[in-house]
């Protein structure tokens, strides 16, 4: 196994949390947690909505498989100029269809097809290709996300990395879950690197700064980091939560890129906030680093 590199945290071969282990009551919002969780949620309900959420997505994901650099792949351009594929609405109809079939009371959101309502408190937040200008390019770092809210608050987050067979996954006070093929889970932790001088920051686009006005921002993330790569969309939050970057920073995302991250990042003991440090799925833009830095890129970006 290779050694990590300095600054970065180690992944520990560690057995996955039993039932037993999982007491998810209230804790206080606050920037110094940067969690959320709600009285009232059942542990084992958010475990059993883990398992099937973890079945489904990677199954979604191998479907886009079949699809993936595939000759002759239609692709249709939004409203806001974001592509569309067969792939993404077979893969969110497969999602919404498992859901629905074990947990009919939980409303679900997608991307890509109508809000269904629901009356249990959870909603299924879902991204079925995230990333997919990478997809339909033929770059592996594409993904399947599932998110969940419960009254509001993100307590579960799945991303799903189909082509390089990667998954990370975390539900509130489970810790965060790395697996690659058929190897056993990870817990996973980010890096810690101190100094934004010494950290990797990523992104997916480097046009979304400017088509916020803030190309400046990129530039001042840019000369301060040690490193920058566009490994973007939601390979860069999984770069985070393992601890092979300290910072992923997006200028312009939508509910269902961010649902899914928020848990996994935090769970990791990193922080997920918007361009203000607010910690929220909902603000339209985000920010993943491993909470040494956030104040010096906070710097940066709340102005």
């Amino acid at each position: 196994m290779a050694t990590a590199p300095s600054g970065h945290a180690s992944m520990r071969l560690m057995p996955a949390p039993s039932r037993s282990s999982l007491k998810l009551l209230s804790f206080a919002l606050g920037r110094s947690s940067r969690r959320s969780y709600r009285v009232g949620m059942d542990a084992t309900d958010l475990t059993a909505r883990l398992q099937l959420g973890l079945s489904a997505a990677r199954e979604a994901g191998r479907l886009t498989l079949e699809y993936f650099q595939r000759d002759g792949l239609a692709v249709e351009w939004k409203q806001d100029a974001s592509p569309v594929t067969v792939a993404d609405r077979r893969a969110e109809q497969l999602l919404r269809d498992r859901i629905a079939a074990e947990f009919p009371d939980d409303a679900i959101l997608g991307e890509e097809l109508a809000e269904r309502p629901g009356n249990s408190g959870y909603r299924w937040i879902l991204d079925p290709i995230d990333g997919t200008k990478s997809f339909i390019h033929g770059v592996p770092l594409y993904g399947t996300l599932v998110g969940m809210e419960f009254e509001s608050c993100a307590v579960l987050g799945i991303v799903v990395i189909p082509a390089l067979d990667e998954c990370v996954h975390a539900a509130r006070g489970q810790g965060a879950w790395h697996a690659c093929g058929s190897q056993p889970p990870r817990q996973v932790h980010v890096s810690s690197t101190k100094t934004l001088s010494e950290s990797l920051f990523c992104t997916s686009e480097v046009a979304s700064f400017g088509q916020r006005g803030a190309a400046a921002v990129y530039d001042r993330l840019q000369a301060a980091s040690r490193l920058s790569r566009t490994w973007g969309d939601c390979y860069g939050y999984l770069m985070v939560a393992t601890g092979r970057a300290e910072l992923m920073v997006d200028p312009i995302m939508n509910v269902w890129d961010a649902a899914a991250v928020q848990p996994i990042i935090e769970e990791a003991g990193g922080t997920f906030t918007d361009w203000r440090g607010r910690p929220t799925i909902h603000s339209g833009e985000g920010i993943a680093t491993n909470g040494q830095i956030l104040d010096d890129v906070l710097k940066i970006t709340a102005v």
